[in-house]
């Protein structure tokens, strides 16, 4: 419990003791109070301590001598443990301890919390709406390779060649089959026949006159 200690000049000490559930604690001469100083230096309504979110702080509440710290007079000031200050004429000596102090602070913390939801509160939580699945991309098909290119046909030189080759023969045996036919009829060859007309057309053909000088 958070302690105060006032001393009176020429007068005993007095300590007082309150718990941290006290948000304030009144202090002055007149006799509603929550501390009452006997000292003609203090008003009626001389100070007021009070509970902080970080502890305690005494407030000014207009008296006539105030309260000073270290000689400095101040309205309000924060309070700490071992804090030593006059109110007029007299001492006003504060303690508080650790676990205290901690106390305060999960008073705090508990009270920030927010109470549960009621079973019976008319309270309409709305839904977030479920995100729209996301399409499924169909496959693609599958391009059919191109088919290759087939080469263009080659002529054959081979048969060519044969062609020709079955021309040469074909005439060949036609001049020999015509050669043995006329040798049957005349009795001499066909190289020989064509040879001797070919002389006796040479024989018609009258020399060419030798040009006149």
């Amino acid at each position: 419990m958070p302690r105060v200690l006032i001393t009176v000049p020429e007068k005993n000490a007095q300590p007082y003791r309150f718990g941290i559930d006290r948000k304030t604690v009144s202090l002055g001469r007149g006799s509603e109070n929550d501390i009452v100083i006997d000292c003609g230096s203090v008003s009626v309504k001389h100070a007021e301590m009070r509970r902080t979110d970080l502890g305690y702080e005494l407030v000014d509440l207009g008296s006539t001598n105030g309260m000073k710290h270290r000689g400095v007079r101040y309205d309000k000031m924060a309070l700490f443990s071992g804090m030593s200050l006059r109110l007029g004429d007299v001492n006003f000596d504060f303690t508080v301890t650790e676990d205290e102090l901690e106390a305060i602070a999960s008073e705090i913390v508990i009270a920030e919390i927010p109470p549960p939801l009621s079973a019976s509160a008319d309270i309409h939580v709305e839904e977030s709406p479920e995100p729209d699945p996301e399409p499924v991309a169909e496959p693609k098909p599958k391009k059919k390779p191109a088919p290759a290119a087939r080469p263009a046909p080659q002529s054959s030189g081979i048969s060519v060649g044969m062609i020709v080759l079955f021309l040469i023969l074909s005439a060949a045996a036609f001049i020999t089959g015509l050669s043995i036919r006329h040798k049957k009829e005349t009795g001499e060859t066909l190289i020989k026949a064509i040879v001797n007309k070919s002389d006796r057309v040479e024989k018609a053909v009258p020399p060419a006159e030798a040009p006149k000088k």
